[in-house]
């Protein structure tokens, strides 16, 4: 049996780190630029050895996670993040702020979200309290529940699909009950 405390202990003779960016920012080439190697004046490393603070966080745009390409995150339940970027494959539940999903992203799973911005494909239930964004590559499918929607020419829509309950119409606007097609 392995010991956890053999791999997690601190090394009390170890210096101590200090921030660094070991990210290279890309020139528009896709190479790394010239001065990549190092940090600008004043600008935060990307590596952090200390947790953020709530300034940090609101400075930054909150807590975000991305999941890149080639991750496949499966059988969680996502809490207290902000905006969660798909770039892989995602099989959760998740209450939060935003939700985007890259044009190769896909999430499958229980989402309850204030935004949701899908360029790949999301399958299961999908509550967007406040706006859902289809673009163009977007394929939405399952029980779906928004505030406002918009989808781009070619983007995909089905499934039980409903706008949510309890906000006011506009006057003149017609009320959407339900709406459903099957692919």
């Amino acid at each position: 049996m392995l010991n956890r405390d053999a791999f997690f202990k601190k090394r009390e003779d170890a210096a101590p780190r200090n921030n660094v960016n070991v990210t290279p920012a890309l020139g528009s080439s896709g190479t790394p630029a010239p001065d990549a190697a190092r940090p600008a004046a004043g600008a935060t490393p990307l590596l952090r050895t200390d947790p953020p603070t709530p300034a940090d966080r609101a400075k930054s745009g909150g807590s975000k996670l991305i999941v890149g390409p080639d991750i496949k995150l499966k059988g969680v339940e996502i809490t207290d993040c902000d905006t969660l970027v798909v770039e892989g494959t995602v099989e959760a539940s998740m209450d939060s702020r935003v939700v985007q999903i890259a044009e190769h992203g896909v999430f499958n799973g229980t989402v309850s979200i204030d935004i949701a911005e899908i360029h790949g494909c999301f399958s299961g239930e999908l509550t967007a309290r406040e706006q859902l964004i289809i673009h163009a590559s977007g394929r939405v499918s399952g029980k779906i529940r928004y505030g406002k929607i918009k989808i781009e020419e070619g983007g995909e829509l089905s499934g039980d699909i409903a706008r949510t309950e309890g906000r006011p119409l506009r006057s003149g606007q017609p009320a959407l009950k339900a709406a459903s097609s099957a692919n």
